[in-house]
């Protein structure tokens, strides 16, 4: 009797036990992207592990997995929402499906710069899209800047003439669609992991991106021509499943926030400086021709591009738009 006494007794205590180093298990964040880790979002992903597993000690675990190696530009989105992954930093080109509005950030030559793209994101119409897609379980937690978007192509391209007939890769975006339409180009969407070996086979003859995206993907390589456009904005939200993120403890919740603060303060600050370096870089190669544009040929480009605002104004809202350009104003 006695006997079976204490095995029931040793057997709740062992639960008991289980039980306390089940709690004290660290909350596991898996944070994946598909550019490397010298880019702009790849240093903030370090930067925000650093932080969390400094200030959250056995707390909080987070695993950064770059360059795709996790899942690639066409399954983040649906690993996020199957709990497979907790964090995503996906280009703001990636949201149409999820909400209308952020298509916003696509409109080429909407910004004059990245502090104008700073103060709309930081004032009420910026932080509302963050919230935009709470209802498909997806919570906007930050704006990354990567930097302004360039041309390239294996021809020179100084006025809009010259991109006719081009294929071009396009990321998903119905608006960057017709961004290359309006000039007469051909956009092909491709991932970003299949850009360099597309631009190389030929597949595509061009593409847009940052500096710094240029120089970690080698894309100089394989375009000798890059045009200094500074035609659109290539920024990140940072994501999370909408269900994981209300269900941390809210102590652990509140810190990851200051932190994600933070993070998004210095990932802002250096992203002018390492797209700098990147140009630098690419132009000591002598792989490539870097163009700039006269302001003339710029408004070309400009007028050329500009009926796309038009076309997705009843998506995207007016007011909405109108916000965007006077903060180049500010």
């Amino acid at each position: 009797m006695l006997s079976n006494k204490l095995k029931a007794l040793a057997c709740a205590l062992s639960f008991t036990v289980a039980g306390l180093v089940h709690a004290a298990d660290p909350v596991t964040i898996k944070f994946a992207h598909v550019v490397a880790d010298n880019t702009p979002k790849g240093q903030g992903a370090l930067l925000f592990k650093k932080l969390a597993e400094e200030r959250l000690p056995g707390k909080v675990k987070v695993e950064v997995y770059p360059n795709s190696s996790l899942f690639g530009d066409g399954k983040e989105m649906e690993a996020l929402l199957l709990g497979d992954v907790h964090m995503l930093a996906p280009s703001l080109a990636k949201f149409e499906h999820y909400a209308k509005a952020i298509q916003i950030y696509d409109l080429p030559f909407l910004f004059d710069d990245l502090a104008a793209a700073d103060r709309f994101q930081s004032g009420p119409q910026g932080k509302a899209l963050l919230r935009a897609m709470e209802d498909k379980n997806i919570t906007g937690l930050a704006y990354w800047h990567n930097g302004m978007k360039q041309l390239s192509a294996n021809k020179p391209l100084r006025e809009p003439k010259d991109a006719r007939g081009l294929k071009f890769r396009v990321q998903a975006s119905a608006v960057l669609d017709e961004q290359f339409k309006a000039v007469r180009a051909n956009p092909r969407k491709m991932s970003f992991a299949e850009v360099y070996q597309g631009l190389q086979t030929g597949v595509v003859n061009g593409t847009e991106n940052t500096w710094s995206n240029y120089e970690s993907q080698k894309v100089h390589e394989v375009q000798p021509y890059m045009t200094a456009s500074d035609h659109g904005l290539i920024d990140y939200m940072v994501i999370t499943n909408t269900k994981f993120w209300s269900g941390l403890p809210e102590d652990v919740r509140g810190e990851l926030e200051t932190i994600m603060e933070e993070v998004t303060a210095e990932v802002n600050r250096q992203a002018d400086e390492l797209n700098q370096k990147a140009r630098q870089t690419i132009a000591a190669s002598g792989k490539t021709e870097i163009i700039e544009l006269s302001p003339e040929q710029r408004a070309k480009w400009r007028e050329a591009m500009k009926p796309v605002w038009k076309k997705f104004e009843g998506d995207i809202g007016a007011a909405l738009i109108e916000a965007a350009q006077s903060a180049n104003r500010s």
